[in-house]
């Protein structure tokens, strides 16, 4: 064997790779050992302090080596006498990050393995009576642990956080009663090393199974950890300990008042007089109400948007606190809108403070109209409700609301109007947000006139979402009538950006569906701008030169076929031709895969057996006589649906190929029944249409199928062996990638595919 020092470095890093690989089975590893292999490659005597060793790819090799190999008693033993551990350690200051973290990684898995005791039995748990080489690891911990180098510290605490994670044996409760007045001494340094991974091993910590919180003191030292980080380091914490499951109410009041003191220094702020805010008590207190909230507006903002952004998180929670102080929350999250906006009138000279800090700030306005949204799902007072509605008015009439703060303002607005207060039994808007939707339809006259394109795209994704929800109500309808809207959505059609046509060609499907397209004045214009608005997709399928538009159109169309919208219902088989023919010879992928589907709706409905849209679900076959099968079978042929179907099976773009083959298996399913089926599959057409696929399968898919017989479409389909192409076509390139033929081509690839080694990588 070559020595490593006269191996490239990436010829070593792969064969220290693969070492790995062998030795991980025991018997191998004996084997190996006995050829001296491998001191040679992981020991003092291979490429440790050579020149190979400056490259990352093999320092990385040698840890992904160690890896795999260490998986049994000898392994360790090998570990603990070759110095490998000590290099381990070095590894984690190395200055590659991967390497680094890879050797972090190293450590967890040897301390586990380790751990598991003589021949799989449960360890001691003393910790003096621990392996040799647990100890080791241990004490490297403990070491760093007391350093005063942050690195260090940061190491230990991620190796920890790692270990807590992945191992829940009841060792890691001594583990942590041992290194725990370690982890409580960082909090007495100023400032605290390593916050962020200290906050992390502790949330580790408190969510391993293995560990009883109680007994171990870990509650107290997560409330001390509390009091002791700064604001922007207590969120995540405060966070995490909100999420757990078991937690003392105490320890949860004052994480839930970390969370909340940012707002409370906004309404201490803002008040006309010294009153209650409405948060919960504790809340106000500490650096963030003495006097000026921040000392820099970069702090200030970071904080106010972490703050909101975790409270976002815990709203959907069941563990979330109870009683929410939702009124308090609506109007903590108006008043920085408000302040954002320029419209706040602070009392005070901490207020004043506070809106120079804010104003014109997009990323408050965009945490806080997420927040906002979030709370609709709640309920508030009546007077603060309207609130609500009117600074979100205000938002989306400003000129200077930035497009992606106009896009929040919109969701925000649609869901508050999704849950605005209802009669029981109605689903119309109620009469306050009818009001506000008369005041809101000009301003989206105005937005979709914008010169700026991602103000027009967000107007038409909000008129969709509107006339999805509410189409079908009176006062919807006769207030979206009686505006621009629809004229205007039509003419974006139009559009030079492409993504405001999609978004124009989903929201005209959409208003078309619920009969909202506004004709030509005139009799004898009566249907005419629907039908237009059919020809001017079709022609937009046809010739616009940009994916986005076009997809769209597919989908509008399928869903126009779901739902029998009466242009299609006209002449449906002259429809699915025409959609189908064009979309077949599209470039994108996405749209031959929609056109697959609307081929599917067809059949669907063509047969009157709707999908079951369960992968696993068994579908019943259809109980017809052979008559009137081939009868229903021959719309599809008419519109060349087959031809489409057989030629997408061998498309070079896996999810086409996986939508024909569901196609096709549901075709047959529905026709198990047919007693023609053997019959048809000697007849000189079937072997016709066998040999074309066999030569679209290896590329050749100039001609087509032609006309096609239902008994030839039922033979081919049952000929073909669908289950394995679906099971083949499921499978990802990972498969390939790994597997021992790829493996093989990697080894030869490595040596430079010479000649005279190609038999000895074999």
């Amino acid at each position: 064997m070559l020595k490593p020092q006269d191996l490239s470095s990436r010829v070593l890093s792969f064969s220290l790779r693969l070492t790995g690989v062998l030795a991980a089975q025991e018997d191998c590893f004996q084997y190996l050992q006995q050829g001296e292999l491998l001191p040679k490659l992981f020991g003092e005597a291979g490429p440790l302090g050579g020149a190979a060793w400056t490259s990352p790819a093999v320092r990385s090799g040698w840890i992904q080596g160690l890896r795999s190999l260490a998986q049994h008693a000898s392994a360790l033993h090998f570990l603990a006498h070759c110095g490998a551990v000590d290099t381990i350690f070095s590894l984690q200051e190395d200055s590659s990050l991967f390497v680094a973290s890879a050797a972090g990684q190293l450590l967890v898995h040897i301390l586990g393995l380790s751990m598991q005791g003589p021949a799989g039995g449960p360890p001691s748990l003393q910790a003096g009576d621990w392996p040799a080489c647990a100890q080791k690891i241990v004490g490297h911990i403990e070491e760093s642990l007391r350093a005063t180098a942050t690195p260090q510290i940061t190491q230990a605490l991620n190796v920890l956080t790692t270990t807590f994670g992945h191992c829940h044996n009841p060792w890691t409760q001594v583990l942590w009663v041992q290194l725990s007045p370690l982890v409580a001494g960082l909090l007495e340094k100023d400032p605290i090393p390593a916050a962020h991974s200290l906050v992390d091993l502790l949330l580790s910590v408190a969510r391993s199974p293995g560990l009883s919180s109680s007994s171990c003191g870990l509650w107290e030292t997560l409330a001390q950890t509390l009091s002791h980080l700064s604001p922007t380091q207590a969120g995540p914490l405060a966070l995490g300990i909100l999420k757990l499951q078991d937690c003392p109410q105490a320890l949860r009041a004052q994480a839930f008042a970390v969370l909340l003191q940012p707002l409370a220094c906004v309404f201490k702020a803002m008040a006309q007089d010294p009153g209650p805010s409405g948060v919960p008590d504790g809340t106000v207190g500490g650096s963030m109400t003495a006097g000026v909230p921040l000392p820099s507006k970069a702090a200030c903002v970071g904080l106010l948007c972490r703050s909101l952004a975790h409270l976002e998180l815990l709203l959907p929670l069941p563990q979330r606190p109870c009683p929410w102080p939702q009124a308090p929350l609506l109007g903590a999250a108006v008043t920085l809108l408000q302040l954002c906006g320029g419209s706040a009138r602070p009392a005070c000279d901490m207020g004043r403070h506070l809106c120079t800090l804010l104003l014109g700030c997009v990323r408050v306005q965009r945490a806080a109209l997420d927040f906002l949204g979030a709370l609709s799902d709640g309920t508030g007072p009546r007077e603060l409700v309207t609130q609500v509605f009117a600074v979100l008015l205000e938002y989306l009439r400003s000129p200077d609301s930035s497009p992606t703060v106009l896009k929040k303002a919109f969701q925000a607005t649609f869901r508050w109007l999704l849950n605005s207060p209802k009669t029981p039994g109605c689903w119309d808007l109620d009469p306050h947000a009818l009001l506000f939707l008369r005041d809101l339809l000009p301003v989206l006259q105005k937005r979709l006139c914008s010169p700026c394109w991602e103000v027009r795209d967000s107007s038409l994704e909000f008129l969709t979402q509107m006339t999805r929800h509410w189409g079908g109500q009176a006062g919807f309808r006769h207030a979206l009538l009686a505006s621009e809207v629809p004229k205007l959505t039509e003419q974006l059609l139009r559009d030079p950006e492409s993504y405001v046509r999609a978004s124009a060609v989903t929201a005209m499907g959409q208003l078309s569906s619920q009969g909202l397209c506004v004709p030509p004045a005139g009799p004898e214009h009566q249907g005419g701008q629907q039908k237009s608005l059919l020809v001017e997709l079709l022609h937009i399928l046809s010739t616009d030169s940009e994916g986005f538009p076009r997809r769209a159109v597919m989908q509008v169309f399928t869903q126009w076929l779901r739902d029998s919208h009466a242009d299609v219902a006209g002449d449906t088989e002259q429809f699915v031709a025409g959609v189908l023919q064009v979309a077949s010879q599209d470039l994108d992928w996405e749209v031959r895969a929609q056109g697959l589907e609307l081929a599917l709706v067809f059949l669907e409905q063509t047969l009157g057996q709707p999908r079951s849209h369960c992968p696993h679900a068994v579908t019943p076959p259809v109980e017809a006589p052979v008559g009137p099968l081939a009868q229903a079978l021959q719309p599809l042929c008419r519109v060349r649906l087959f031809d489409f179907a057989f030629r997408a099976l061998f498309d070079c773009d896996r999810p086409v190929a996986q939508k024909s083959c569901d196609l096709l298996l549901f075709l047959r399913a529905q026709t198990a029944s047919s007693s023609s089926l053997q019959e048809s599959r000697s007849s000189p057409d079937v072997a016709s249409v066998e040999a074309a696929l066999q030569r679209w399968q290896a590329g050749d898919q100039a001609q087509p199928l032609g006309d096609l017989e239902p008994e030839v479409v039922l033979a081919v389909v049952r000929s073909l062996d669908l289950e394995g192409l679906r099971g083949a076509l499921a499978e990802s390139s990972d498969h390939v990638e790994k597997s021992p033929q790829s493996l093989l081509q990697d080894m030869l690839a490595t040596v430079g595919v010479l000649g005279e080694n190609e038999a000895d990588c074999y």
